[in-house]
């Protein structure tokens, strides 16, 4: 600066300071702009439920331990997608069906999908993070979810007591940035974001993201809180007559509100009712040959089998098994064991040894009348 003037340089540096004050910011929509404290508490128990169920159906296909809890409920525009989605994500797109009329989105990170692809091909998900999707790999993703979402399906019917169905999913690779995957996201202005976080043994430790136009998230909550139109059912009145004859105001004559004439028939005589009664079974009064049938029934052998637990693998690690392999099983140590007949579950108890042979003491057996019913 010099007699009071400001360089050319000053000035610049001025205008380029000033410039993204100028900027419009991105305005911040706050969810209880949309929806209330009871509609958030709402969708967020329903997704807790539907997505815990889904969390079991997941872990039975890669054989890990999956949890999906704490949802977090937002609203988010749709022109401020790219700020929501900043990585390359997959996104599954499924259609309700039945008892709900909406389009659903599942977004998941590309490196979690990577690994939950790979444990469904019978991977162990190791360094697959890195692996770029192919036509398998996606396919396998597809599956995955259309599991999930199949159990939570199931789940919200018995919730809102009616039958709830999806299409089968579709799946694209989703870069807002790129606008590449785009055409699968909800047309609506408006949209609620559910994420929760996603948990997949040591493996995966991200979250997972559900996306719901607003008016379907509202649509779900009046379906569950039953705040829908009913017609109602009209009550008998001196309209309703019987098979013959006339509404009092079509007889001709006579006033229209007349009372509602009620058809006299004759009374029911009452028939007494008795508690039936059977004879105790005692063996020891049946007949020679009736016990002889019954000696003959008690003489057939069936196959008992005890049960130390159960687990599943994929071919690849069957086929990789040596001897000295060791098989984790289902139950932990000290859990009591199964006791099978005929492959039906009749009792629980621990393990014994008797002189050198293995035996089983009985702790927890089912009634007779139940053991009798499972060997049908």
């Amino acid at each position: 600066m010099s007699d009071g003037m400001l360089s050319q340089e000053e000035i610049e540096a001025l205008i380029s300071g000033m410039a993204p004050a100028n900027k419009p910011e991105a305005k911040v929509l706050r969810t209880e702009d949309y929806l209330d404290a009871f509609a958030i508490d709402t969708l967020g128990e329903l997704g807790n439920i539907s997505f815990g169920s889904s969390a079991t159906a997941l872990s039975s296909l890669l054989g890990q331990k999956v949890e999906i809890t704490t949802p977090s409920i937002s609203i988010i525009d749709r022109a401020d997608l790219e700020k929501e989605f900043p990585k390359p994500y997959v996104a599954i797109q499924v259609e309700y069906t039945q008892g709900l009329s909406g389009e659903n989105l599942l977004v998941i990170q590309q490196s979690d999908a990577a690994i939950i692809a790979d444990l469904m091909l019978g991977g162990d998900g190791e360094d697959a993070g890195a692996e770029e999707l192919n036509e398998i790999h996606l396919s396998a993703i597809q599956e995955a979810m259309n599991q999930m979402m199949g159990s939570a399906a199931t789940s919200m019917s018995t919730m809102f007591n009616k039958k709830v169905d999806i299409s089968p999913p579709t799946i694209e690779l989703l870069n807002v940035k790129e606008d590449t995957g785009t055409d699968t996201l909800p047309e609506d202005h408006l949209l609620v974001k559910i994420s929760f976080s996603l948990k997949v043994g040591n493996l995966i430790d991200s979250s997972i993201m559900q996306l719901l136009p607003l008016s379907l998230s509202k649509s779900i909550i009046s379906s569950l809180t039953g705040e829908t139109d009913t017609e109602e059912t009209p009550s008998p009145s001196a309209e309703t007559t019987s098979a013959g004859s006339q509404p009092p105001h079509a007889a001709g004559g006579g006033p229209r509100n007349l009372p509602p004439q009620t058809e006299t028939r004759p009374k029911k005589e009452e028939v007494p009712v008795q508690r039936a009664q059977f004879m105790p079974f005692e063996p020891s009064k049946l007949s020679a040959p009736e016990s002889n049938n019954l000696n003959m029934l008690l003489d057939i052998p069936l196959q008992v089998t005890v049960e130390l637990g159960r687990t599943k693998r994929s071919v690849k690690e069957i086929l990789e098994l040596t001897g000295g392999s060791i098989i984790e099983l289902d139950k932990l140590a000290g859990e009591p064991v199964d006791v099978l007949v005929n492959n039906r579950l009749v009792a629980q108890g621990e393990v014994v040894v008797i002189d050198e042979n293995f035996g089983v003491r009985i702790t927890d057996i089912s009634s007779q009348a139940d053991r009798l019913n499972k060997l049908k």
